[in-house]
């Protein structure tokens, strides 16, 4: 027999880093007369042999890291709690070539990616993929550790220090330049709505457009094209609420990179001035 879970009038927020956008949430639900609690993960402590105090307990996970948000959802999906993302969208969400693949075989157009598993291998690949090519790690976020390869002499020299890191950065996952304009989009979905997009432009001379990196943003129409991209890649995923990071190519159109489980907001918010933040509530005390 299954008992049917109920709207809840109380969230908790598990973070472990405050960023404007925890803040956001936590004043919303404050200011909607929602209970809600914040949890910094690093503080959490989990008996996962008995019963637990977050059973039916919803759960907005907002955790940086992708190996306490990972371990984290586990164990309180594992004890009963309703965690936005599940844990299923934060496996795949926060490897970039788990959700290539994901993507690519659900007919998600994604540019063209090589990996390798030595860095022989990886160079070799390259000689016949060609450059530029861009190099990331299957793991990371703000363009950290992300490099531009133009030529076989930068691949060694960028593949060579990669070989003195930890195992992870072994994985050699290996992106096409895709040709487009400066910029990329970022589309923020809740639930089964896109509910709104950005252009993030490239800031200076760097061609990389994370607002972390000094981009600039800009608002987005969104288009019935791009609804239904978003929307289909966030199915494929099983997210809830997720940030759909896509490039328009000049060869396929509209490609999808990245899907991001613990997405960023505050620039969305503030050049499109929907509140975000307080859609990310309403859907959260209804979500069971």
């Amino acid at each position: 027999m299954t008992t049917e879970r109920k709207n809840t009038t109380s969230l908790i927020l598990l973070y472990d880093n405050i960023r404007w956008e925890e803040k956001a949430i936590y004043e919303a639900a404050r200011k909607k007369g929602i209970e809600i609690k914040n949890i910094d993960c690093k503080d959490l402590i989990l008996d996962l042999n008995n019963p637990s105090e977050y059973l039916d307990q919803t759960i907005l996970q907002r955790s940086v890291s992708y190996f306490k948000s990972l371990h984290s959802t586990a164990a309180l999906e594992g004890l009963g709690a309703k965690v936005i993302n599940p844990l299923d969208t934060a496996i795949v969400c926060g490897n970039k070539l788990f959700t290539h693949m994901k993507l690519k075989n659900a007919g998600i157009k994604t540019p063209k990616v090589i990996t390798a598993f030595s860095a022989e291998s990886a160079l070799n690949a390259l000689n016949k993929f060609g450059y530029p090519t861009i190099i990331k790690p299957t793991i990371g976020s703000w363009g950290r550790l992300i490099a531009l390869l133009k030529d076989s002499d930068a691949a060694k020299a960028v593949i060579e220090d990669r070989e003195h890191m930890f195992p992870l950065y072994h994985v050699y996952y290996l992106e096409e330049f895709v040709d487009r304009p400066p910029r990329d989009i970022r589309a923020i979905v809740v639930g089964d709505s896109v509910v709104a997009a950005i252009y993030r432009y490239s800031g200076g001379n760097s061609w990389k457009t994370n607002m972390a990196l000094g981009g600039r943003a800009e608002a987005c129409h969104i288009t019935k094209e791009l609804e239904d991209i978003c929307l289909k890649s966030t199915k494929i995923v099983g997210g809830k609420i997720v940030g759909v990071d896509l490039m328009e190519s000049s060869r396929d159109g509209l490609v999808v990179h990245e899907v991001n489980n613990t997405t960023e907001f505050k620039n969305t918010v503030k050049v499109t001035g929907i509140a975000i933040q307080e859609i990310i509530v309403d859907y959260s005390i209804k979500y069971n």
